[in-house]
């Protein structure tokens, strides 16, 4: 799986948005952290070529997102953004502000119906920690 470069530029600002979570992404990483899901290991505002994704997994590359009202105005960035994570051979997934709080159960469901396709798709073992 290949390594994906990403600005150094953004390195401090990916530390701060890990220190100033929203409640939906510290809610979401209760079931993403220290391989909780499925045995996967996730990174937090991680530095993804000129973009910093809400959570990513390395070895299915992975990256899941969480819109929360600042995203409505941002719907083209987005969808370029996405469209350019793709490219580098992400599987982006979405999911809104309000989904996670009030439905994480089902998130976290949806996300591991997610990484089973993939597993399937990709011809990827189901994880031992990766």
């Amino acid at each position: 799986m290949g390594f994906i470069k990403y600005n150094p530029k953004l390195k401090e600002r990916a530390r701060e948005l890990r220190k100033n979570s929203t409640p939906s992404e510290v809610e979401l990483w209760k079931g993403l952290r220290a391989g909780k899901m499925l045995g996967y290991t996730f990174n937090r505002q991680k530095p993804l070529n000129n973009y910093i994704v809400d959570f990513y997994n390395k070895s299915l590359k992975l990256v899941i997102e969480i819109d929360g009202d600042s995203h409505d105005e941002k719907q083209v960035y987005d969808k370029k953004r996405q469209k350019k994570l793709e490219s580098l051979g992400c599987t982006v997934i979405r999911f809104n502000d309000d989904d996670v709080m009030k439905h994480t159960d089902g998130v976290l469901y949806k996300i591991e119906q997610t990484i089973k396709k993939l597993e399937k798709d990709k011809n990827i073992p189901p994880s031992k920690g990766g």
